[in-house]
């Protein structure tokens, strides 16, 4: 994506959003839930819990099929969201990548290719070290990389994605120098850690509890601006809620929270957008919807309309600056 404006490319997409108040338009056929990724991945638990609990309350009338369409880090389902333009039927969940993967890489979609509908979640980003390493707060972490430039690693998901975008941002807030290692998946990332191959990640709370409960690995300090919500001990005596924010600890970063988002295809009908809207935030409400961001320590954060498109802009922006810095973007 050459030079694209995130605000005004959604803008046309409020307005759809907002002028939808009847709510007519129903499903008249099976809905397709797209998934942009693999089974068993974060965006996948993402689309299926919500499918869950539209058919326990039966809030859709119609059947809802998902499919698993990751390919190019989740481009592939964008595309398939895209080559759907105007059907309402076909919906695609995802996260930031939907608005971001075009900067990086030349694909067969934009986001003006897409409908924004909703955010239902936040997840969280947390600077890990291996359970066994002297570091017990982020400035140690930091002051060791900047005794030994080059030296200290950190794994993550992937290049020029979520994780590697945060690790430039630390080193751009700290001048410290640190090498970044690309995995496929937070998983790969958490076991690289675990071992000992690398000294830290900045997993998701539920890429790493499994390290973390063995003592494999310990949190250092949460991006976020408050502290996440108190739950039982994970290890040590210490849960989620024990651990400090990242700007309280002295690492000038106060908040990289990555959103999943829910798409649909590029001119469907305003009522469409609206009747989705509806769903979606009677999904937010429901006890298993609360129950499932608390196991996976995510943040529930319904956003729709111009609250979805202004922090989609202003992550846009942030993402983008980083990009542009390293030389990502692509001509």
């Amino acid at each position: 994506m050459k030079s694209f404006s995130i605000t005004a490319a959604l803008a046309g997409a409020i307005a759809i959003g907002a002028a939808g108040t009847a709510q007519a338009w129903q499903p008249n056929k099976p809905v397709e839930f797209v998934v942009t990724s693999g089974a068993g991945g974060g965006t996948d638990n993402f689309a299926r819990m919500i499918q869950s609990i539209i058919s326990k309350h039966k809030l859709i009338d119609q059947p809802i099929v998902v499919v698993n369409k990751g390919g190019g880090s989740g481009a592939e389902g964008y595309i398939h969201g895209k080559a759907g333009k105007g059907d309402a039927h076909r919906v695609v969940f995802g996260t930031n990548n939907a608005y971001l993967l075009p900067y990086v890489a030349k694909l067969g979609y934009k986001p003006s290719d897409l409908t924004p509908v909703a955010a239902l979640a936040l997840d969280e980003f947390l600077l890990w070290v291996n359970g066994d390493s002297p570091w017990t707060a982020p400035k140690d972490f930091i002051e060791a990389a900047k005794a030994k430039p080059g030296a200290l690693k950190i794994a993550g998901s992937q290049s020029k994605d979520t994780d590697q975008t945060l690790t430039m941002m630390i080193q751009d807030a700290t001048g410290a120098k640190i090498i970044y290692v690309p995995f496929q998946g937070g998983n790969a990332a958490a076991v690289q850690l675990a071992g000992g191959h690398v000294d830290g990640n900045l997993n998701n709370p539920n890429e790493n509890i499994g390290q973390w409960k063995a003592g494999k690995v310990k949190p250092l300090c949460v991006f976020s601006p408050v502290r996440l919500a108190k739950g039982e001990p994970v290890f040590g005596g210490k849960g989620w809620g024990d651990i400090p924010t990242c700007k309280e600890s002295g690492l000038p970063i106060e908040t990289f929270q990555m959103p999943r988002t829910v798409w649909l295809p590029a001119e469907v009908p305003a009522d469409a957008v609206a009747f989705y809207e509806g769903v979606l935030e009677k999904v937010s409400k429901t006890p298993e919807w609360q129950e499932f961001v608390t196991r996976t320590a995510q943040t529930g954060t319904f956003l729709k309309g111009k609250a979805l498109t202004d922090f989609i802009a202003k992550d846009d922006a942030a993402n983008k600056k980083i990009f542009q810095a390293e030389g990502w973007i692509v001509n």
